[in-house]
């Protein structure tokens, strides 16, 4: 069994409750959405350059690093088979395993899983053009070390979040995180709009790498 790796690196997480931490990220090809705003479409057309890598290969690299966060990202990490044999093979190698999901794919099966992963969801508001594939089931296998991001472009963005986050009762349940789509809204609009909705619990997240960063930049 191998997988369709997109790049792999060690930077600094960049966005959820590890942010500015060292991590591992493994980035698979492939998604099955479309975001409006997605800054990572090369990693999902049919051109993509990957590399084919056994679970053992991808343990060996994370474990040649020396770091213990490993993010798995995308694309879609949740449509690649038979992941849960690289995360159990990672988790029982003494790394705290991270998927960066875009909210579409039942978290389900892995979260009944012995080594359970923690999980950064995305919410997709109005302006990605995807809010129809959103799995809201998702939300009842969420737990403490989980996360819910709202990446939003825009006002009418920021009032859906505020409804979605009410409706599932999601500060109650996980970490929630709005974060402005860059370049599209000023982030200081945001903090505004969270002290008129008196959102408690709720964290404006910037993503750090692309303010450290050229924001076109890969791999890091």
């Amino acid at each position: 069994m191998k997988y369709s790796i997109a790049e792999k690196f060690v930077s600094i997480n960049g966005e959820g409750t590890r942010a500015g931490e060292l991590a591992v990220f493994i980035r698979f090809s492939r998604c099955n959405l479309s975001c409006t705003y997605c800054d990572t479409k090369w990693a999902n057309t049919d051109g993509c350059e990957t590399e084919q890598l056994s679970p053992e290969q991808i343990a060996g690299y994370v474990y040649g690093t020396g770091v213990k966060n490993v993010t798995l990202t995308g694309g879609e990490p949740l449509l690649q088979d038979e992941l849960y044999t690289l995360i159990e093979m990672l988790s029982e190698q003494g790394n705290s395993v991270e998927i960066e999901t875009n909210g579409s794919i039942s978290i389900a099966e892995l979260s009944g899983k012995k080594c359970r992963p923690i999980f950064t969801l995305d919410y997709k508001l109005p302006d990605s053009g995807m809010e129809s594939a959103m799995g809201l089931g998702n939300y009842s296998y969420l737990q403490g070390e989980d996360t819910v991001k709202f990446v939003s472009g825009s006002l009418s963005d920021l009032e859906r979040a505020v409804e979605i986050i009410e409706k599932y009762e999601l500060t109650k349940k996980c970490s929630v995180y709005i974060s402005p789509v860059f370049g599209n809204i000023d982030p200081a609009d945001i903090v505004e709009f969270m002290k008129d909705k008196r959102l408690n619990g709720v964290k404006l997240q910037l993503q750090l790498h692309k303010f450290i960063w050229d924001p076109e930049e890969r791999g890091v």
